[in-house]
């Protein structure tokens, strides 16, 4: 594979890493921040550089690129997409990537910090690392492996397939995405440029595996109005609704319902931001189940407490707002089954499992399935993502490669005519 290409994917995700594409929830501009297209603007130029000619970057800082068919057979275009930002919940300024050669199975010390220590006890994972290499941050930031490594692995795909012609395949459609991260991944996303009927997110983590299934999603905020007064002179008057925020909260279920006790396709409602003054609060909340219907009930139980805490606050009052953030993607994907099928078969020409798991989270996928573009998650390694123990397996992203290598051809031997 590397004699293909001028970059090995462990030396492309290094290199992009480094570039500092943190989004910010709290942003109202698009993208939410100006220095993920420092990463865009990057890619371009390499896109271009393979002769990638239609390679560019909007206003927005969504990248777009295509590659033509080299058959005659009418294969539906696919897309292979990945998002160029990093978490808000772990620093990614000045990311300081490790390549581990031959990891020996012991504990990694990572050097900038060494109270963070990647313990094979906590990731059973790295086991079947052992003699291979692994990439880390080094103590102070996220990697960025989530989702660097989706950019990594498309990028050298893009160029394996570009210098060696004689692949056959349809048309292929490249995207990378900002803000993913903070659930705008797609908000200004032009389908029809684009020009995908079916598309791929590279966003997934351990080998082998393949997503169909995500949370459907909700925001949700609780808007508390308290009665203000001066704090000399409050006795009797004021009602705090910092403190009613803080009852509401402690009144939360703490044994179910909670992202700290759940798991496989249990939901959960998850306080994510509490904002305010003793006048007015707001507590922002995440809504998270694999059954659309039960947001509806997670949301009731949000209701009910917080009426049953304003109730102990005269004066105060409460009211509610939602936002629909993602829907469970397999609603979509399950009406075209040869999607699924026609990656297994890719994953099975490279000699690997096929394992089908739910995400507990989201993609740009879910939200692309729903705005007509159906569009399953492929592996790319990545672990411990959204933290300082962050880290990917090389040869994973080398393994996932090799499937789209492998997909796009399944895709022009079976896919003819295919539509939805």
């Amino acid at each position: 594979m590397r004699a293909l290409t001028n970059y090995s994917v462990a030396e492309r995700l290094i290199r992009y890493v480094q570039i500092d594409t943190q989004s910010d929830p709290q942003s109202i501009s698009f993208p939410s921040t100006q220095k993920q297209k420092l990463l865009g603007e990057l890619l371009v130029k390499e896109l271009q550089a393979l002769q990638v000619e239609d390679a560019h970057m909007d206003e927005f800082g969504y990248v777009y690129a295509t590659i033509p068919s080299n058959t005659i057979k009418p294969i539906p275009a696919i897309c292979f997409c990945a998002h160029m930002d990093t978490a808000p919940d772990c620093s990614g300024t000045h990311v300081k990537p490790l390549l581990h050669k031959s990891y020996d199975g012991l504990p990694i010390v990572l050097p900038d910090d060494p109270s963070i220590v990647i313990e094979p006890k906590d990731f059973p994972y790295l086991k079947q690392h052992i003699g291979k290499d692994i990439i880390t941050a080094s103590g102070k930031t996220l990697l960025g492996a989530d989702d660097k490594a989706g950019v990594s692995i498309i990028m050298n795909f893009v160029e394996y397939i570009v210098k060696n012609s004689t692949i056959p395949h349809g048309t292929i459609k490249i995207l990378f995405t900002p803000d993913e991260e903070v659930g705008r991944g797609t908000d200004k996303l032009d389908l029809n440029k684009l020009g995908a009927e079916f598309a791929y997110t590279l966003d997934g983590g351990e080998l082998g595996t393949f997503e169909d299934e995500t949370f459907s999603a909700n925001g949700f905020t609780v808007n508390i109005e308290g009665v203000i007064a001066h704090p000399g002179y409050a006795k009797g008057k004021m009602v705090n609704a910092l403190k009613v925020a803080a009852a509401i909260l402690d009144q939360l279920p703490k044994a179910i319902l909670a992202p700290e006790v759940t798991e496989k396709k249990q939901g959960f409602v998850h306080p994510i931001r509490v904002d305010g003054l003793a006048e007015k609060a707001t507590i922002e909340f995440i809504i998270r189940d694999f059954e659309t219907a039960k947001l509806a009930e997670h949301q009731a139980c949000i209701i009910q407490i917080a009426h049953q805490v304003i109730n102990q606050f005269p004066g105060a009052s409460v009211s509610f707002t939602e936002v629909e953030q993602y829907r469970n993607m397999k609603e979509v994907i399950d009406l075209y089954p040869f999607i699924s099928a026609f990656a297994e078969e890719a994953y099975k020409k490279c000699g690997l499992s096929f394992i089908k798991e739910p995400i507990r989270g989201g993609t740009d996928g879910s939200r692309l399935s729903f705005m007509g573009l159906p569009c399953p998650n492929i592996f790319t390694g990545m672990q411990a993502i959204h933290s300082k123990k962050e880290w990917v397996g090389v040869a994973d992203m080398e393994r996932a490669v090799d499937v789209l290598i492998q997909l796009v051809q399944v895709w022009e031997e079976k896919g003819a005519n295919l539509t939805k």
